[in-house]
């Protein structure tokens, strides 16, 4: 279903407005990964890919999306509460996968807390499948002081 909202490049501009729709979306962690230095990175390793989305000059809808050269990733897609259920999330996704498809990647991997059943809901009903074979593991790099 084709979307009347814009779907554009996300910019380093955009971050304000970014992280307050991350912030009153529920199922968004945020981290220090977040901050504005951190995005703006992101930005400029996986140029092209992270998106807006648009409404009358607003930001209704987000999405950073990269790739490693093998897998595709997307991290907090979020849309506006009051414009869910427009297919904004679903646009957003099918053209961050088609980006990612044009750059030779042809699988993408998402994360979603084990407690978001709303987005949970939201990426099986477009298809995406859970994945019971795999666990996550995580670790914080540590800084290593240099003398």
């Amino acid at each position: 279903m084709p979307t009347p909202f814009p779907i554009t490049l996300m910019q380093p501009d955009d971050y304000d407005a970014v992280l307050a729709l991350w912030q009153k979306c529920e199922g968004v962690g945020l981290t220090p990964s977040d901050s504005r230095e951190a995005v703006h990175a992101f930005l400029v390793r996986n140029p092209g890919l992270c998106l807006v989305a648009r409404h009358g000059g607003q930001i209704i809808g987000a999405v950073l999306c990269g790739h490693d050269g093998r897998r595709g990733y997307m991290y907090h897609l979020a849309v506006a509460p009051e414009h869910r259920k427009k297919g904004i999330g679903k646009a957003v996704v099918d053209v961050c996968l088609a980006k990612l498809a044009s750059a030779g990647i042809h699988k993408a991997t998402i994360f979603v807390y084990g407690h978001n059943d709303s987005g949970q809901q939201f990426w099986r009903r477009i298809g995406w499948k859970d994945r019971t074979d795999l666990v996550v593991l995580q670790k914080e790099a540590a800084l290593q002081k240099t003398s």
